[in-house]
């Protein structure tokens, strides 16, 4: 690119995703602006952008700050910034450096560009298979929303750390808002009920983190506690209502439990990651069955991508052929166990063509007899969520690294409007 003074550069770069906008937008960009760029960049002794239309769409660096700093919005007064999944792209004029603009000229001007570039640029992610609205969240990017079929964004909501979220018949979304506070939160993004588990019924002072939350039937709250060891229901006081202690053979508040959910049969069904087992307790906290995540001969290996192994299990769902679905986790793989603890079907790592399994969350058998997948951190080169059927055959997916990134661990379908 290039600029009037030499001590002054822009390096810029593009995700593929983004290389349209540029394109498209640099005659309107040129005709607005380089004529005045050119005239009064030999009028001043203030680094003058030439051809300001190759900034546009491109996460760089302007100034003489070091080789390889990324791109921030002080080096640009007045300079909108626009977000789009896991790239940040700015759309906008260099205001200091264009001295006899009028101010008013100069933002209606980006105004319009912005425009232009949000029309041509597309945040949508792609679903292969029966288009369908989602649920989704992901602490990378620290958004949870609802996908619309069309792959556009319906409602959105900031987020810190996340395992678990629920759509409830009232239509609004019980999550949580980092580890500790479990909230609901309706489609104008207000609290109508919150529950501070850092805090209350004993917790203060306390490590304690929530990993899993389940609005039950008759209106209570299910909470899974990790450092206090329990499952607890609440009601709308954030009174206790029945409290489930959990066998724990490795005490750690950030990884005893992953999802926990409450069976028709009044017994509780937890994912405990840390010691690899599915446990199931009855309401008084008595342990009923359990099933330890096999390893298959293979050794433990650290990290949270398709390299990693072990058996730090995320979710289990109790079928109504009462064999139990297991997402394993850092295992790569989907189970299907008898109460025999037999395992009679299972996805591996590479089953799928074309797809690589790398954490598994949740896993969802449908009504048709085929299954849901989440796949967290495998990648940009694997889908997110995928729909399996008995013979391993891909029938569906969703893939979004605009919206959301490599850590997702929510995802539902969603029924539609």
């Amino acid at each position: 690119m290039e600029i009037a003074n030499p001590g002054w550069r822009v390096n810029t770069f593009f995700h593929p995703a983004r290389d349209v906008i540029p394109a498209i937008l640099k005659p309107m960009m040129n005709a607005l602006l380089d004529s005045r760029l050119e005239k009064r960049s030999k009028k001043t002794d203030r680094p003058v952008i030439k051809n300001a239309a190759a900034v546009l769409g491109a996460a760089g660096q302007i100034g003489p700050a070091p080789e390889g700093k990324r791109f921030e919005n002080k080096w640009f007064a007045g300079c909108p910034a626009v977000g789009g999944g896991r790239n940040l792209f700015a759309v906008g004029i260099l205001f200091p450096y264009i001295p006899d603009m009028p101010m008013a000229q100069v933002r209606t001007s980006s105004l319009i560009l912005i425009a232009a570039a949000l029309a041509s640029s597309s945040v949508q992610g792609e679903q292969k298979g029966p288009a369908r609205r989602l649920l989704i969240a992901d602490d990378s990017v620290k958004r949870l929303a609802i996908v619309s079929p069309d792959g556009s964004l319906e409602w959105e909501l900031p987020i810190g750390a996340i395992h678990d979220a629920q759509l409830l018949p009232n239509g609004n979304i019980l999550t949580q808002l980092g580890w500790q506070r479990v909230v609901e939160v309706n489609r104008g993004k207000e609290i109508v009920w919150e529950y501070d588990s850092g805090r209350m019924n004993g917790n203060e002072g306390r490590k304690v983190e929530v990993h899993a939350v389940q609005r039950l039937p008759d209106g209570l709250t299910l909470i899974a506690e990790s450092g206090p060891s329990r499952l607890i229901e609440v009601d709308r006081e954030g009174t206790i209502r029945r409290e489930i202690k959990l066998k724990v053979d490795h005490p750690d508040a950030h990884s005893e439990t992953r999802l926990a959910r409450k069976l028709a049969n009044g017994n509780y069904l937890v994912a405990q990651e840390r010691d690899g087992f599915v446990r199931e307790y009855d309401r008084d906290s008595r342990l009923v069955w359990e099933f330890e995540v096999p390893l298959f001969g293979r050794e433990r290996k650290g990290g949270h991508g398709p390299e990693a192994f072990g058996n730090a299990v995320f979710s289990a769902e109790r079928l109504p052929n009462g064999n139990t679905l297991i997402g394993t986790g850092n295992g790569h793989s989907v189970l299907e166990v008898t109460p025999q603890k037999k395992i009679v079907w299972k996805v591996e790592q590479n089953d799928l063509k074309g797809i690589t399994l790398a954490w598994v969350t949740r896993v969802e058998r449908l009504p048709n007899g085929n299954t849901l997948i989440g796949n967290c951190h495998a990648g940009p080169d694997s889908p997110q969520f995928i729909e399996v059927t008995p013979d391993k055959k891909v029938v569906w997916t969703f893939c979004d690294f605009k919206n959301f990134g490599n850590s997702t661990p929510v995802q539902i379908v969603l029924g539609q409007r």
